[in-house]
């Protein structure tokens, strides 16, 4: 190579460097004399480190690009091995991971930490933003008074159940009101009569209102996305709006009525 012009020169000196540097071999003359043979070793050492080192960081950034949805798989792994572990027959199995996809939607966070860690005016403009749809489809949140909603907002918790789960049924105690923000739900009487709720639609208040037991049964008939609000919460809320409870105790003597005429 000595003639050689300069880009031959360095060509061959690129690949034998890089020889060393990958340890896939030490080029195309093996090393004479221990001085090469001690310099070549200890160049594919580093070259050995260094590429370990280029791989550890390239999969920690390919990773990182994606965090949420690692999150979710490595969840999911738990929960199919503890499906495997209790032995879950096929149907519950699959009910199982269609939950998790309609729920997660392949990405998970730690949103009560994510929030938890915000400043008040920040999580209620996150939350106002998140129920944004929800507010927009229901009437008694559309013309009330915009504390209320964010302070009914703050407290609601997101809830998914499937078409055929019984989100309420009747006779039990009533720990909780609903707000549906897509989906469609029926409400079961004693009569066998249906009656139809979709987005912006209300249930569960009558028996917060009452401190009674359901009156009723409520069935997913699809996919149903809701807000859940506690029965503490509720209370908490509707102390500090008078006449919010008003507008509670209204729908829930109408719907009362209804029930019983059939």
């Amino acid at each position: 190579l000595q003639n050689d012009s300069w880009g031959k020169q360095y060509s061959h000196a690129l690949f034998k460097a890089m020889s060393h540097m990958l340890c896939i071999g030490y080029g195309q003359q093996a090393p004479e004399g221990m001085t090469d043979v001690w310099l070549t070793m200890l160049s594919m050492i580093v070259g050995a480190t260094c590429y370990a080192m280029f791989i550890g960081h390239a999969t920690a950034l390919i990773q990182s690009l994606d965090s949420s949805r690692r999150q979710y798989q490595e969840k999911y792994k738990q929960v199919e091995q503890y499906m495997s572990f209790h032995k879950l027959p096929g149907d519950t199995r699959q009910r199982i991971h269609e939950y998790y996809e309609h729920r997660y939607q392949g990405k998970m966070f730690d949103e009560e930490n994510i929030l938890g860690e915000l400043s008040e005016p920040l999580k209620e403009e996150i939350i106002n933003f998140n129920c944004r749809n929800l507010v927009a489809n229901m009437p008694l949140f559309a013309n009330a008074d915009p504390n209320f909603v964010t302070a009914m907002l703050t407290k609601l918790r997101f809830e998914v159940f499937q078409p055929g789960d019984f989100i309420i049924r009747e006779g039990t105690v009533g720990k909780k009101m609903y707000f549906i923000q897509h989906g469609v739900v029926s409400v079961l009487t004693k009569g066998n009569k249906e009656t139809k709720l979709s987005d912006g639609s209300y249930f569960g208040e009558i028996c917060l209102l009452t401190r009674g037991r359901r009156t009723a049964s409520v069935r997913a008939d699809t996919y149903c996305r809701l807000y859940s609000l506690a029965v503490d919460n509720f209370n908490e809320v509707l102390e500090e709006y008078p006449m919010m409870r008003r507008a509670f105790e209204t729908v829930a003597m109408d719907r009362l009525d209804r029930i019983g005429e059939e």
